[in-house]
Order: C-alpha cells, then structure tokens, then sequence
C-alpha cells in the first residue's frame, strides 16, 4: 500500500492536520488542498490557506490551493438562499459535503491520480461482511459523530474515502496527537457556525446576497387569529420560541408557514409533535430500492436523539411513522436512517403531514 497517494481536504483546523499526520504515518502519501469558496468565510480566508499551508509545509507534505467559489455559490449559496425563500431551514454543510467535498473535490483527487480522498470528518468506512459491500458508519467518537451530515455521499465512492478520526473516541486524544507534533492549531477552538456566516446572523446575510428583504405580516394561531407581526418570514424557523414579540400565557412556538398568505403559524408545544412525515430526495447506501417496510433508527437533525421508526417506499418518496411522536419536524433539514451504527440511507425535505 505504501504508495498510495490521498488527497486531503485542509481547513486549518486541528482535525484535518492530525488527519495528515496520521495518514502520513500509515504510508499513504498525502497531498493536502483548500478549497477557495467563499470570500470571508471562516474556513476559505487567507489566513486559512497560509495556516493550511504551513502546516503541511511542518508534517511534510504537498499544499495547493483551488478556487472553487463559482461552484460554491451555484451549489451552497443559491440553495441557502432558496430553502429560506421558500420557508425552509437548511443545511449547507450537507450540501458542501456532496458537490465540494465529494464533488469537485474527488475529480481534483483524479487529475492528481489520488487513489483517495480524505477529511477531517468524524465518521468511518469499511467494507461489511454482512452487507457485502462498503458501508458508512459512525465514527467511535458519539459526540462529535457526523455521520449525519454525510447523507449525500455516492455509494460508489465510500470505498475511496477516508475518515482518518474514525477510530478515535475524543476531541482530546486528537489535540493531543498535535501537541505531541508541535502543532500550533493543537487548542484552535472549533468552528460552529455556518462557514460562510462567521457571524452566525444568517438574517443580515441573506439581506445582504440575495433578494430576500424584510416583509412585515401577521404571526397567527393555528385557528388563523392574529397575534402579532412579524418583519419577514426568513426570521423564523419551526421550533422557534424566543423573538415572537407575543405575550400569552402559555409559550408559544413556530409550527410553520402560510407563503402564499405570509404568515408566521404558533402555537403549544404540543403541537409541534409530529408522528409521520414523508421525505424525498431519496440516496440509498445499502439497497438500489426500498422494497418493504422497514424498521430503523432516526435522526431529524444533527442534534436531535435517535428515532425508532418504520419506513417504506411511496413511489419517489418514502413515508416515515415513527414509534413515538417527534418535536418540531422541519423541512430542510435531512432525516437520516441507521441500523445500527451503518447508515442505511439518507433523505431531506421533508412533507410534514399533520
């Protein structure tokens, strides 16, 4: 194996610099990247590519940088700003992993006759005797695990990915690897909020780079009362309780949207619980189709808690009951499938039914 050339995705951070250490260490040689692909992001600035570079410069492999924000903004922004034009909640992580990471990333790997690509993600493949084929896994670190945010990863591909933190069960074992190595990033704190949103006020950001603009309309009940006024329908995610503006004695929260009316919908909590919804845009990792239903484990969101639930194929969709109810279900984000610690397979978008 020692041949082996990996291109490695750098973000300066301390997860893709032991990445290097470690693959470099198993005999991979080890060729690391920066995609440029937003201007002021947190993780594509110019301190980002000299910090990315000199660390390589310190392990002792290759650094090259490649402007890729064109694609970006085709991929990640426009869709950012059409979920919440649309009343949804994104989440662009999960598309920069499918069309930058795993997309113009892998075709970069190729032109450098990589045999493989590499990040810094918490997660794991390996090839499955019981499903005779390569499979994704949670990585042995279950706090920092994103096997969630990998949905969109081509099952062709899993076999060509490397997780090289799959294996290790906390952040500190990894920063200790950098300090053992004298790697200025050994405490960099991690990096939370959206890349290109270093701020973390997404509202001022889509005012700023799309044509999304305040719009005042009424925030109303379930039965259609009025109950106060919003500025803007983009302000709000389902869930939401803090910033209504509303005093009533029972707290109130965001159970969804009327666009056509522009109107913010609240109401209990108890209300937010749903038992079924339906999801599309279906990747499947283990099967070509769903052909019975099936039982496994959910999660709604990257936060949220394991879900047991039964799912089953309705022509392009798949339609989900879940054993319990499950709060503040949201389109947008990604529902993700498990049997076990495998993920089975991913969908997003979701059709709330109530």
């Amino acid at each position: 194996m020692g041949n082996k050339r990996v291109l490695l995705g750098m973000s300066g951070g301390v997860d893709s610099s032991v990445s290097a250490l470690l693959l470099k260490k198993q005999g991979y040689e080890v060729i690391g990247t920066t995609l440029e692909l937003f201007a002021g992001s947190s993780c594509c600035d110019t301190n980002t590519y000299l910090e990315a570079k000199n660390l390589c410069k310190q392990i002792g492999i290759e650094h090259f940088t490649y402007d890729y924000k064109k694609e970006f903004q085709k991929y990640i922004i426009n869709d950012f700003v059409e979920a919440y034009a649309n009343c949804k909640t994104p989440n662009p992580c999960i598309e920069c992993n499918k069309y930058m990471k795993f997309g113009v990333m892998w075709q970069k790997a190729q032109e450098l006759g990589c045999d493989f690509i590499a990040t810094g993600h918490y997660a794991k493949t390996e090839y499955s005797e019981k499903y005779g084929k390569w499979v994704l896994k949670k990585s042995e670190n279950a706090k920092k695990d994103q096997s969630y945010v990998l949905w969109s990863l081509p099952k062709k591909l899993i076999e060509y990915v490397l997780f090289p933190l799959a294996n290790f069960e906390s952040k500190e074992q990894i920063r200790e690897i950098a300090r053992n190595h004298h790697l200025k990033v050994a405490n960099k704190p991690d990096s939370e909020d959206i890349c290109f949103v270093p701020d973390g006020n997404y509202k001022k950001f889509l005012e700023s780079h799309s044509e999304i603009k305040p719009k005042a309309g009424n925030i109303v009940n379930s039965k259609g009362e009025i109950l106060g006024k919003h500025n803007g329908l983009y302000h709000y995610t389902i869930g939401q309780r803090k910033g209504l503006g509303i005093s009533n004695p029972v707290p109130l929260f965001v159970l969804g949207f009327d666009k056509a009316k522009n109107e913010v919908i609240v109401g209990e909590e108890k209300e937010l619980y749903r038992q079924e919804t339906t999801v599309a845009d279906i990747n499947l990792l283990l099967v070509d189709a769903l052909e019975k239903e099936m039982e496994v484990q959910v999660k709604t969101r990257y936060s949220s808690k394991m879900a047991k639930a039964k799912i089953k194929q309705e022509a392009k969709n798949i339609k989900v009951v879940f054993d319990e109810p499950q709060r503040a279900i949201t389109p947008g984000q990604s529902a993700v499938f498990y049997e076990g610690d495998v993920v089975v397979r991913w969908w997003k978008n979701y059709q709330i039914r109530r």
